[in-house]
C-alpha cells in the first residue's frame, strides 16, 4: 500500500537547488538579533567598570608625582585586566549566541516534492510551508490549501481572538504573517515574504530593543554590589581623611584611598553572575536542554515536584502497531497474512491517520499498511476533525475515486470512538474489557472507526460539520507498543533520592499508567486517578488527592494546569513536561516550565522556561543536577569572592594603622584580580557537582544566595588568611628586616591565601584533598601565580617593579605555606565543632 498523499501536486513547492539560489540572493529569514554584541560593544562596557576608572585615576597620580615606571606598568596592568574581562565577556557571548542558534525555530517545508523540516531562517519566497495547530508562522505566506485555519494575530493587531483564514474569501483572508501562532486547524501556504520584508520585519527594530528584566538572582548581586560600593565609599573617604591628618600629602592619600577602594570592591559578583547563567546554560545545550529563560536555572534547584507526560517523555516514542482487535479476535502482529476483517480495520486506521505527518503512531499505522495491504490506496482529503478536549477522536473526511459519495474514517479513544458508533452496553462492556486488558500490557489502545457520507457523485458530498451524529461502524481496537526507555527507572530513582517527587500525567487508559509507572518506579503507591476525578472535586479535596496520588490518567490540558496551581498551593516548587497547544497555561504556570523540542508545538515551546531537544526524562533529571550544580558553583565563587578581599582590605588597612609604609598598592592588588578573576570566573564555574549532590534535599525557594549564616563563613575564612598575613608581616618586621622584605613576604603569603581559599571554596574541601585538582583550570591559575610570586620574591628584577627586595627561599616557604596550614586547621575545626559555620557547605 501506498502512503495516501492528501496535498495536490501543485503544491510540490521548489527543488532544493532553487531554494537555495533564492537564499543567497535575498538572504535569511530573520530578523534583526536581540541582545548579540560585537567587541566595540563589549570593550566600552568593560571600560566602564569602577576597577578601571580607579586604575586610570591611580595612573594619573603616579603621573603627577613623577613616578613614570609606576604609572607605565599599571598602565600595562590596565591592558591586562581589560584583555581579561573582554575574554570573560565573549565567552560569555559566544554561549549565548549558539543558545540562540540553537533555539532559532524550524519549519516544515516541501521541496523536491517531499516534507522536511528545516531552519525556518532557510525559507525564501515561493517555498510551500505546511503550519498545523501550534506552530508560529515562519513567514508571509499565501494559502494554498487550509481545514479550519485559526490564527492568533496578537502580536500583530493586538487582538487576543483567533481570525479564521480560508482560501475562500477576500484576499487578506488568505494571508497569514510570520510570527502568528496557528491555535486550530492546519494549512498548506506559499511564502510570499521572509526577514525584514515581512509584516513583523517593519517592526523588528524596537523588537530588536526590548530586554528581559532581571531575575532575582541578579537583583541580588546587584544589592550585594551596591552595599559593599556604599560602605568601600565611605571606608575609603575615612581612609584619605585619617592619612592626611596623621601623615600630610593628599597624592599620598588619594593614592591609599584608591588602594583600598581597588580592595573592597567586589565587581566580581555581576561578571560571575554573567559568566555563569551564559556558559551553565550553553553545557546543558550540549546535554539536549535547552534554556530559554534564566531564572529557570535558578528554580532548578528547588524544584520539589516533577509532573511527567508518559508518551515520548518516559517512553522511547518509538510506536510499534503489536497488535489488532476484531470483533472477539485478537491478531498479533506478527508475518503472517492478515484476513479480511484485519484488513478493514487497518485500511481505516490509515485512513484516519496523517500520511506525512509527524505522530508516532500515524508513522506505525501507516508502515504496517503499507507492509500489510496489497491495494493501492489513494484519495483526496475533505476535510480533517483535529482531537479537542470534549471528544479525544481524530478523523478525516475523503474523496474516493473508486466509491460512491465520501469516507469519513476515525480513531481515537474507545470510549469516545464507542459512543459516537453508539454501541449497545453488552458489545460496549466487551470492548472496555478488551481495551483495559490491553493498556493493562503498557499497550497504547485506539479504537477505529468508519462512516459513509452520502451517495452518487463525491463531488457534491459536503463533509458534516462535526462528528457527532455521524453514522459510524465499529471496526476494532489497535494496540500500539511504545516501550519505556532503557534509562528511565534509574533516572526516576535518582529523582526521588534527591528529594523530587516525580508525578505523572498521560492521557492514556488508567491500566496502561499504572504499568507504565510501576515500570518507571515512579511511585510506592498503586493508586490512579482520572482526570474525571479531577473536575469533579473541589480544590481542598484535590489538593488531599495529589497528597496520596502520583499516577493520573485520562488527564487533559486543563487538568494539568489545575494540578499545578493545587502543587503551587501546597507549597511545592512544580516542573511540569507539555508539548501540545492547550499545555502552553500549565507550562507558563509551573515554576519550570519544560516543552519537548522534538514533537512540542512552537507555542509550548515559547511557555517554557525549558526546552528538551530530545524529549527524553533522564535529560529533566539531568536539567535538574546541573541546575543544582550551576547555583552551587555560583555560590561557591559569592562566597569565595567576599572571603578574599578581607585579606585583602586588612592588608590595604593594616600599615595606616600600625603607621608603616602602605604593604599594597594599586599595581599589587592588579595582580591579585588577576586571580581572583579567573578564579571566581573560570575555576569555580569549571567544578563539577558534589557527589552527594542528588542526594540532598531541594533548595527552599526562599533562600537567598548569601545569607547571614554565609556571610559569617566567608568572613571567618578571610579573617584566617588575613590573621596569618598580618602575623607574616610582624614577625617579618620583628626580626628586623626591612619593610620592602616584609611586604614581599606578607604579598606572597596573600597570594597562596588566595589560593587556599580558591581550594577551600571548590566541591571537595575536605583537608586531605586540598590540591587534590580535577580541575584543569585550577591547575593553570595555581601554576601561573605560584611562578609568578616566586619571580617577584626571589629575582631582583620583578622584585624592583613591585617595590620589593627579594627575600630568601626558605623565607618565602614558610610565607607560603602558613595560609594553607591556617585554612587547613579550620577545615579541620569546622568538621568537629557543631556550630561551625562551615556546615552551610552541606546547603552549597
Amino acid at each position: 500500500m501506498a502512503s495516501i498523499d492528501p496535498h495536490p501536486p501543485a503544491t510540490t513547492g521548489l527543488s532544493a537547488a532553487e531554494a537555495a539560489r533564492r537564499l543567497s540572493r535575498d538572504g535569511p529569514n530573520a530578523l534583526p538579533q536581540r541582545d548579540r554584541r560585537r567587541w566595540p560593544q563589549l570593550l566600552i562596557g568593560v571600560l566602564r567598570e569602577p576597577m578601571l576608572v580607579l586604575l586610570i585615576a591611580a595612573s594619573a597620580i603616579y603621573l603627577i608625582v613623577g613616578e613614570l615606571r609606576d604609572a607605565m606598568m599599571l598602565a600595562a596592568s590596565v591592558l591586562m585586566v581589560v584583555a581579561l574581562t573582554l575574554y570573560q565577556e565573549w565567552r560569555s557571548e559566544r554561549a549565548l549566541q549558539a543558545l540562540r542558534e540553537l533555539a532559532s525555530p524550524s519549519a516544515v517545508v516541501r521541496r523536491d516534492g517531499a516534507l522536511q523540516r528545516v531552519p525556518a531562517t532557510s525559507l525564501v519566497v515561493g517555498d510551500v510551508v505546511r503550519v498545523a495547530e501550534g506552530d508560529r508562522v515562519p513567514a508571509d505566506a499565501r494559502l494554498l490549501e487550509s481545514s479550519d485555519l485559526h490564527v492568533d494575530e496578537s502580536l500583530l493587531t493586538g487582538e487576543s481572538a483567533p481570525v479564521a483564514h480560508s482560501v475562500d474569501g477576500e484576499v487578506s483572508d488568505a494571508a497569514i504573517h510570520a510570527g502568528t501562532l496557528v491555535v486550530r486547524g492546519q494549512a498548506n501556504a506559499e511564502v510570499t515574504a521572509t526577514g525584514g520584508r515581512t509584516e513583523i520585519g517593519r517592526i523588528g527594530a524596537s523588537i530588536a530593543t526590548l530586554r528581559d528584566q532581571p531575575t532575582p538572582l541578579q537583583r541580588e548581586i546587584r544589592r550585594l554590589v551596591a552595599w559593599f560600593a556604599a560602605i568601600s565609599f565611605a571606608v575609603c573617604l575615612a581612609v584619605v581623611a585619617l592619612y592626611v591628618s596623621l601623615r600630610g600629602g593628599w597624592l599620598d592619600a588619594l593614592l591609599a584611598g584608591i588602594t583600598l577602594a581597588m580592595a573592597t570592591i567586589p565587581e566580581e559578583f555581576p561578571v560571575v553572575l554573567t559568566v555563569f547563567l551564559a556558559l551553565g546554560a550553553w553545557r546543558m545545550a550540549r546535554h539536549r536542554v535547552l534554556v530559554r529563560r534564566p531564572p529557570a536555572i535558578e528554580a532548578l534547584g528547588a524544584v520539589t515536584v516533577l509532573c511527567t507526560d508518559k508518551t515520548g517523555t518516559l517512553t522511547e516514542n518509538r510506536m510499534t502497531l503489536a497488535r489488532l482487535v476484531v470483533a472477539d479476535r485478537a491478531i498479533a502482529m506478527g508475518n503472517e497474512a492478515l484476513d479480511a476483517g484485519a484488513q478493514a480495520l487497518l485500511h481505516s486506521a490509515a485512513l484516519a491517520s496523517d500520511a506525512d505527518g509527524h505522530d508516532p503512531m500515524d508513522r506505525a499505522i501507516h508502515a504496517q499498511a503499507t507492509a500489510r495491504l496489497a491495494a493501492r490506496v489513494s484519495g483526496i482529503c475533505l476535510k480533517r476533525y483535529p482531537v479537542t478536549p470534549s471528544l479525544p477522536v481524530y478523523a478525516i473526511a475523503w474523496r474516493m475515486p473508486d466509491r460512491d459519495g465520501a469516507l469519513l474514517a476515525c480513531k481515537g479513544a474507545p470510549e469516545s470512538v464507542a459512543s459516537l458508533c453508539a454501541l449497545p452496553p453488552e458489545e460496549l462492556r466487551d470492548v472496555l474489557a478488551a481495551a483495559a486488558s490491553m493498556a493493562a500490557e503498557g499497550l497504547r489502545v485506539l479504537a477505529v472507526a468508519e462512516a459513509r457520507i452520502g451517495a452518487g457523485d463525491a463531488t457534491t458530498v459536503r463533509p458534516p460539520e462535526t462528528l457527532q451524529g455521524t453514522p459510524f461502524v465499529w471496526h476494532g481496537l489497535l494496540g500500539l507498543a511504545d516501550p519505556l526507555r532503557n534509562e528511565v527507572p534509574a533516572a526516576v530513582a535518582e529523582a526521588r533520592s534527591a528529594g523530587v517527587r516525580v508525578v505523572m500525567l498521560t492521557g492514556d487508559h488508567i491500566e496502561t499508567a499504572r504499568a507504565i509507572a510501576a515500570a518507571a518506579g515512579i511511585s510506592d503507591r498503586p493508586d490512579v486517578a482520572l482526570g474525571s476525578e479531577i473536575e469533579r472535586l473541589h480544590d481542598d479535596a484535590l489538593r488531599d488527592l495529589l497528597a496520596r496520588t502520583d499516577v493520573f490518567a485520562r488527564v487533559r490540558p486543563e487538568h494539568k494546569l489545575r494540578l499545578v496551581q493545587a502543587l503551587q498551593r501546597n507549597g511545592e516548587v512544580v516542573a511540569m513536561t507539555g508539548d501540545g497547544v492547550n499545555d502552553a497555561p500549565a507550562l507558563a504556570a509551573a515554576h519550570v516550565g519544560v516543552a519537548m523540542g522534538k514533537r512540542g508545538t512552537d507555542v509550548a515551546r515559547e511557555s517554557a522556561a525549558i526546552v528538551l531537544l530530545d524529549d527524553d526524562f533522564v535529560s529533566v533529571v539531568r536539567a535538574i543536577r546541573m541546575g543544582r550544580t550551576i547555583y552551587a558553583n555560583i555560590r561557591r565563587a559569592a562566597r569565595y569572592i567576599i572571603a578574599v578581599h578581607v585579606p585583602i582590605t586588612g592588608l590595604a588597612l593594616l600599615p595606616l594603622l600600625l603607621g608603616t609604609p602602605l604593604v599594597l598598592l594599586p599595581l599589587h592588588v592588579v595582580f591579585l584580580e588577576m586571580i581572583i578573576d579567573p578564579a571566581s570566573s573560570i575555576v569555580l564555574e569549571r567544578e563539577p557537582p558534589a557527589p552527594d549532590l542528588m542526594r540532598r534535599p531541594p533548595r527552599l525557594a526562599t533562600a537567598r544566595l548569601i545569607d547571614l549564616r554565609t556571610f559569617a563563613a566567608s568572613l571567618v575564612r578571610g579573617l584566617v588568611v588575613l590573621g596569618v598575613v598580618a602575623a607574616v608581616y610582624l614577625v617579618t618586621i620583628a626580626a628586623g628586616r626591612v619593610h620592602a622584605e616584609a611586604a614581599a613576604l606578607a604579598f606572597a603569603s596573600l597570594v597562596c591565601g588566595n589560593l587556599g581559599l580558591v581550594m577551600l571554596h571548590r566541591a571537595r574541601p575536605l583537608p586531605g584533598r586540598l590540591l587534590h585538582a580535577r580541575n584543569a583550570a585550577f591547575r593553570i591559575v595555581a601554576a601561573a601565580a605560584l611562578a609568578a610570586i616566586a619571580a617577584i620574591a626571589l629575582l631582583p628584577a620583578p622584585a624592583h617593579w613591585f617595590g620589593f627586595v627579594p627575600v630568601t627561599a626558605t623565607w618565602l616557604a614558610a610565607a607560603a605555606a602558613l595560609p594553607l596550614a591556617g585554612l587547613a586547621l579550620l577545615k579541620v575545626f569546622s568538621r568537629k565543632s557543631p556550630d561551625a559555620v562551615e556546615r552551610v557547605d552541606a546547603h552549597s
